[in-house]
């Protein structure tokens, strides 16, 4: 696979189920995606991290990060379709599981 191709990664949860896929580059492109969809704190520094669990299609790796989301205002250059507020991510590696079977 070329490294400018898209890859697929599916969100895990606990009990194994894969309710989202979430796409990009690399799995911290996608776990960043996936970082966004938390429930936003007010700031960076008030943000709870959560487990980000995303498994590669086709491969018995499972990606495990640390993520975390917060509002803050958009830039002043924001184009007008954009909201006051916006959600940032962000994301830190834990490692990396082998799946014995899908």
């Amino acid at each position: 696979m070329s490294q400018n191709e898209e890859r697929n990664f599916a969100l895990r949860t606990t009990d194994g189920d894969e309710p989202s896929v979430f796409s990009g580059k690399t799995p911290r492109q996608a776990a960043l995606k996936a970082a966004r969809r938390l429930e936003p704190a007010p700031s960076e520094d008030a943000a709870e991290t959560e487990e980000i669990r995303l498994r590669e299609k086709g491969e018995h790796k499972v990606h495990v990060y640390e993520g975390w989301a917060w509002e803050e205002e958009a830039p002043e250059d924001k184009p007008n379709w954009m909201p006051e507020e916006i959600t940032k991510g962000n994301v830190s590696k834990q490692g990396v599981e082998h799946l014995e079977e899908l």
